[in-house]
């Protein structure tokens, strides 16, 4: 029986390896760290005496990999949400509310009511945004969209730099393109914002851990790759930390780890070498906080973070593509981003609460210009038995949890194919 080896149990691996379980394969996942799931997972965090996510994560009715994947391993429970297409939004520079609210059709006719729009936009700059999604590989966001307009300060930017992890005017077009083109064009059902109801590693890395476990998959943490062996563009062995695996004619290695690592391990392969950081903030608040919608999220225009979310007593906000800010104190960091809160959300105290948190995730994710996204290798490498995975090779998505899904999933079916 041939052997197919995951290197990596981030969410790519384990979404690779939830597609092939119980396809007659012996099945071996290695993770380097104590715990799976990368970047995507909770933790108790004793300061705060509660488990929280290590980042924030905001998903889209219409993911479809991310809800195959949770319906797969029997966690598509485990996403809450409004059963509306809102997005709440402040602009703390002058103090203005306002809500995106996506019509049920996938024509924006809401956009003609001048109620529904963003303020301080008129139908034409729409009109002229629609430039967008015809976007070709080369493109800036800042190429195409007017950004001294109230569109892109107030809608583009807080979105692009959101879902790119990249500052807006020289993210990749097309990757935006693509999002708008899979949730927002597609009407209300497929946008209507997801979030962890528990905690991110009780929606995807539990579960799956044990739907691997009922079926025979080997999981095996704490086991670092160090070398790949490889002659006549195979590879033949794997050195790991604590053992050495010979890989025979037969078997398949699917190395789903970060691109940093992916480039020490695989000769002449290119990746993207840009990186940006991200910056959350984790608030323990005396009360569970009352919101005005039931969103669960605010969008900030004008502040330091540039989105918040609520679940239960804590409030987290996310800062993307923090290059200045990541060298900030904690401190400094979180007054700021408190700041931000006592703004956006009435009746929340002034002082900070002694109970808080800065996460800094320094590598986050890829840049998403469009130079890095040309960067992005496909699934399929120059060695014969390796396959790549992960949110940062070329999925055609955004570095996000649906693009690690997805490329879980190609690697997969290449094997099932094969």
């Amino acid at each position: 029986m041939s052997k197919i080896h995951i290197v990596g149990a981030g969410v790519a691996g384990l979404s690779a390896a939830v597609r092939l379980a119980g396809s007659g394969r012996q099945i071996f996942l290695y993770e380097s760290a104590g715990h799976a799931g990368g970047r995507c997972r909770s933790y108790f965090d004793d300061h705060l005496g509660c488990r929280i996510d290590n980042g924030n994560h905001l998903l889209l009715s219409g993911n479809p990999s991310v809800h195959e994947y949770l319906r797969t391993i029997g966690a598509a429970d485990e996403l809450i949400g409004p059963e509306r297409a809102i997005f709440p939004f402040i602009d703390l520079s002058v103090s203005k509310r306002w809500t995106v609210e996506i019509g049920k059709s996938s024509l924006p006719l809401w956009l003609l009511k001048k109620d529904r729009r963003i303020p301080d936009t008129g139908i034409s700059d729409y009109f002229a945004a629609l430039k967008l999604l015809f976007a070709d590989e080369k493109r800036t966001l800042g190429d195409i969209v007017d950004t001294h307009a109230p569109l892109y300060h107030r809608f583009f930017e807080p979105f692009a730099v959101g879902v790119l992890n990249t500052p807006a005017k020289v993210s990749s077009a097309r990757l935006l393109a693509t999002v708008l083109k899979e949730t927002f064009a597609r009407g209300a059902d497929a946008c209507m914002p997801r979030m962890a109801k528990v905690g991110l590693s009780e929606t995807f890395v539990d579960p799956a851990l044990t739907y691997l476990k009922e079926r025979g998959v080997v999981y095996r943490d704490n086991t670092r790759l160090r070398e790949i062996v490889v002659e006549a563009q195979r590879t033949t062995q794997l050195r790991f930390s604590n053992r050495e695996i010979e890989v025979s004619r037969d078997d398949i290695v699917v190395l789903a780890t970060p691109a940093p690592v992916t480039a020490t391990l695989v000769p002449d392969l290119t990746v993207p070498v840009y990186t940006y950081p991200i910056v959350n903030a984790h608030f323990r608040v005396p009360d569970r906080v009352q919101l005005a919608s039931d969103a669960g999220l605010i969008g900030i225009v004008g502040g330091t973070a540039q989105w918040l979310f609520f679940r239960g007593d804590i409030i987290s906000a996310t800062v993307s593509a923090a290059d200045e800010l990541a060298d900030a104190t904690a401190a400094y960091i979180a007054q700021a981003i408190w700041s931000d809160i006592t703004r956006s959300i009435d009746g929340v105290p002034n002082e900070m609460p002694e109970k808080h948190r800065v996460v800094k995730e320094r590598r986050a994710t890829i840049s998403q210009t469009p130079e890095s996204n040309r960067m992005r290798p496909n699934t399929i490498c120059h060695l014969e038995n390796l396959l790549l995975a992960g949110d940062w090779t070329n999925t055609g998505l955004p570095a996000t949890i649906e693009g690690s899904i997805k490329s879980g999933n190609s690697a997969a079916d290449i094997i099932l194919t094969r």
